[in-house]
């Protein structure tokens, strides 16, 4: 049992929904008992096609998805998943090589945890996957003249709608959510893209760039050199 120092913070998002998908009967009901102690709200299924049905069925804040799996594996149904939905996903499997991690975090997965589970590692992976990705109690999130909608993934500028490409959305709302604090590109790498651009920084200067020129005259990104970005106050300024 997590110890009540860990408690007040799970406790935070004990609104959230999640899905447990696994198919050995004592390490389901061992998931669902610890969850549902930390006042999550939990829902199980027992295969892939189980599991397929429930997301179709019921809006889920969290996914926890085992490989291994009946009729569909978990590769199967993260890819099935990812046809029309965001919602996030944790892997758990005693498949621990690179090559399986990486062809989990190609699917858009969350975060991966290896067999056998320390509990407590899993509710601090969940929570910060929730923290990330849930903005309970929500729907806006602003800086100066920037808004973002959490809800319909949109960014409203001095008043005006602009469009922004999920990755650049992304990108903003880490900023956001941290103003005036760094922004590292290895975290904006690691957490938005996984291993695919993995230590080519290139990539995320290319979507700061693109942000800029679309906040205009709003625009308050500064780059802290060989670090990354943050957000700084909205003034007319030389860019760095």
């Amino acid at each position: 049992m997590a110890s009540a120092l860990f408690l007040t913070d799970y406790r935070r998002w004990h609104m959230a929904l999640i899905l447990v998908v696994e198919d050995n009967p004592d390490y389901r009901e061992l998931l669902v008992n610890f969850l549902e102690s930390v006042e999550y709200r939990v829902i199980a299924a027992t295969d892939g096609a189980e599991a397929l049905e429930l997301a179709r069925k019921y809006d889920f804040d969290l996914v926890l998805l085992d490989l291994r799996l009946p009729i569909i594996d978990g590769y199967g149904v993260c890819e099935m998943l990812r046809k029309d939905s965001d919602v996030p996903v944790i892997m758990l499997t005693a498949l621990d090589s690179e090559e399986h991690q990486i062809r989990g975090y190609n699917l858009y997965i969350d975060d991966y945890i290896t067999k056998p589970i320390s509990m407590t590692v899993l509710l601090l992976k969940v929570a910060a996957v929730l923290r990330r990705t849930q903005h309970f109690g929500i729907d806006c999130l602003n800086y100066h003249n920037i808004s973002l909608d959490l809800k319909g993934h949109t960014v409203t500028v001095a008043g005006k709608s602009v469009d922004f490409t999920l990755r650049e959305y992304e990108i903003l709302l880490e900023l956001m959510q941290v103003p005036g604090t760094v922004v590292t590109r290895e975290s904006l790498l690691a957490k938005l893209w996984g291993y695919e651009f993995y230590g080519d920084t290139r990539i995320v200067d290319t979507h700061i760039k693109n942000i800029r020129k679309k906040l205009g005259e709003e625009e308050c990104i500064e780059t802290v050199r060989g670090v990354g970005y943050k957000l700084q106050k909205c003034v007319d300024k030389e860019k760095v």
